[in-house]
């Protein structure tokens, strides 16, 4: 008797998924513990496993298609019907990518699919010899000029995934890409919507000397990495820092349950970083109970995570506050959207050197832009504008950064 398939749960407060791709065909033989179809979620990609050996039977959701938790995806044909495969069996399937490239992302592998490049020969460039999806177009690019072998008779090839972009043409004949947006980019572009409809959002701006931060950084970066395994950047900084001014000023570290404030006297600090598939915010949960070389392993390792597509539910669960930094990326000036239900973010941007005056002087300092978007139903203007300060006074003093631990 065939044994559906079905979407199993998604993990906290997600209930419904987008199918992404489908790994296996039908009639393909399959073994307990392969991966079947991948499934998008506005949060984390997810493979549905098989639960024994059999032959995938039937596909009954398409790629593309929207799935909710229980619903069936397909059949799978019991072990006996494997055993008796309609053609010859195929060639053993090649070697699985070296050990030392790590776990490999399904938006890897998908790129790897569509455009024939076998992960196995990839080296990887990304942490720890991750393959990126920059690796897989670079060695499409240099496997590109080589001729194609005749292709052997078979089936006729599995559909294009739904991710694919589809070429058409405008009125004049200009040629025009369309690409299905993914769940978790269908997600995030809801969310800033709402978070702009249903917030008072305003920002404010500071700039910020960071003469001595930068001078700590060249004097201890060697002797921090050798001891602690991790570069000494400047994120743990500015986290120090804003953990002592939401201490200072807890209305930034709340937010609203209907008509109620609901204060958070613990502090869960939310990283964005930048991903293929858009921006993903993972959480440093008690963030104020770590030190420097903490804080800098934890970003590091969360980072990585988020680029190699391997976050779990649980890394990006809860956050009081955010953080995130445009001038990895080369902005001057910003103003960041909040990250909903919290009703505080602190945009960081690139370091320039600029003339400033200090005591009557023009002397040239590498300073930064710094931006606060607030909530204006809870959090006052003069408010935000003294959390800003004190996460700038910190910052220009980072012996009382360091002092009040």
């Amino acid at each position: 008797m065939p044994t559906e398939i079905t979407v199993p749960q998604l993990g906290e407060s997600i209930v419904e998924a987008t199918v992404g791709h489908w790994l296996k065909q039908p009639g393909d033989p399959v073994a307990a513990g392969d991966a079947l179809v991948e499934l998008e979620t506005d949060k984390v990609n997810l493979e549905v496993q098989a639960q024994a050996d059999g032959t995938l039977q039937e596909v009954r959701k398409a790629e593309g298609e929207s799935v909710t938790i229980g619903e069936v995806l397909g059949t799978l044909a019991d072990g006996a019907a494997a055993r008796v495969p309609a053609t010859p069996p195929a060639a053993p399937p090649p070697p699985p990518p070296a050990p030392a490239a790590g776990p490999t992302s399904p938006e890897v592998r998908q790129a790897a699919r569509e455009m024939q490049v076998d992960l196995a020969e990839v080296p990887g460039s990304g942490p720890r010899g991750r393959v990126t999806r920059e690796d897989v177009l670079q060695a499409a690019g240099a496997a590109a000029p080589q001729p194609a072998a005749a292709p052997a008779p078979g089936p006729a090839p599995a559909p294009r995934p739904a991710a694919a972009p589809s070429v058409v043409y405008d009125a004049e004949g200009r040629r025009e890409e369309r690409r299905r947006m993914s769940r978790r980019r269908l997600t995030i572009a809801r969310r800033l919507v709402e978070a702009q409809h249903q917030a008072a959002m305003l920002t404010t701006f500071n700039e910020v000397d960071l003469s001595e931060v930068l001078a700590i950084r060249r004097e201890r970066r060697e002797a921090f990495k050798e001891r602690h395994g991790v570069s000494l950047g400047l994120m743990s900084f500015f986290a120090k820092a804003t953990i002592s001014a939401l201490k200072a000023y807890p209305e930034l570290n709340a937010e609203i349950v209907g008509e109620e404030i609901v204060l958070k006297r613990y502090y869960d600090i939310g990283i964005a970083v930048s991903t293929d598939e858009g921006l993903v915010v993972p959480v440093l949960r008690d963030a104020d109970r770590m030190n420097f070389p903490e804080l800098e392993q934890a970003v590091a390792e969360l980072a990585a995570k988020a680029r190699g597509g391997e976050l779990t539910l649980e890394d990006l669960r809860g956050g009081t506050f955010t953080i995130t930094n445009g001038g990895v990326f080369g902005s001057l000036l910003s103003t960041p959207i909040l990250n909903a239900p919290q009703v505080g973010i602190l945009g960081m941007h690139g370091i320039q050197e600029r003339p400033i005056a200090v005591k009557g002087e023009v002397v040239v300092r590498p300073m930064m832009y710094v931006a606060l978007s607030y909530d204006h139903r809870i959090v006052d203007g003069s408010v935000s504008v003294r959390f800003l300060r004190h996460v700038k006074d910190l910052l220009e003093d980072p012996t009382a950064l360091l002092l009040e631990g």
